[in-house]
């Protein structure tokens, strides 16, 4: 079962310092709408602990539609080695 709470924490932290870089311009996951989504399936994930690859994995494997669904592009190529780093920090801090 997922815990609410962390899930709720957890996105609050992703909306506000995690982003997709397009052009060099930052969306970040709040504004996007997808840190809910993100943090309920890192909160799913850290049962059996939380490192860099499955974060990366993650990432990956949530498909983003662009182009009005033309396309699909996966979060992993949108958002920016140093801030997936950022992202398995703070799911470290949220999920120890």
């Amino acid at each position: 079962m997922i815990n609410s709470e962390a899930v709720e924490q957890l996105a609050g932290a992703i909306a506000t310092e995690i982003y997709l870089d397009v052009a060099k311009w930052h969306l970040y996951l709040g504004t996007a709408k997808l840190d809910q989504a993100i943090a309920e399936q890192l909160v799913q994930s850290a049962q059996s602990g939380i490192s860099l690859a499955k974060v990366q994995a993650i990432l990956q494997n949530c498909l983003i539609p662009i182009g009005g669904g033309k396309k699909q592009i996966s979060l992993a190529d949108l958002i920016p080695d140093a801030v997936q780093t950022r992202l398995w920090q703070i799911a470290q801090e949220y999920l120890a």
